[in-house]
């Protein structure tokens, strides 16, 4: 079993920045993807961003790329989303999740860490 836990979430202003974090415990394999999904309210959940804790490759949703930064810390085991120029649209629940086994890809869920809810607003 992997434990995912987000931290970080809060209140943030239009074009401000916020950082979230996500810690990693448990039984994990030896190569393993970290992703960060989005959901909005009423919506479904979407990754975002995704990294791997080996070569540290990334993907990203186009709609945050120029924005959001995600990065891995292998000996912590920690993954963090640094979100800049934060938008109206961005608010909702972040959750980390990660997989069993690595495909290569953004993981598909089967571990899922709590969700923090991050709220854009002025």
């Amino acid at each position: 079993q992997v434990q995912l836990v987000e931290s970080g979430g809060g209140v943030g202003q239009p074009g401000g920045d916020l950082r979230l974090s996500c810690a990693v415990s448990g039984s994990t394999p030896d190569y393993y993807a970290i992703g960060w999904y989005f959901q909005a309210p009423g919506k479904g959940r979407e990754p975002i961003a995704c990294i791997s804790n080996s070569d540290s490759g990334t993907y990203y949703k186009d709609s945050v790329e120029d924005r959001f930064t995600i990065s891995w810390h292998n000996a912590k085991k920690m993954a963090y989303l640094q979100m800049n120029v934060l938008k109206p649209e961005d608010t909702g629940v972040y959750y980390c999740a990660t997989d069993r086994d690595y495909d290569g890809s953004c993981p598909k869920g089967d571990f899922w860490g709590q969700g923090t809810q991050v709220t854009v607003s002025s």
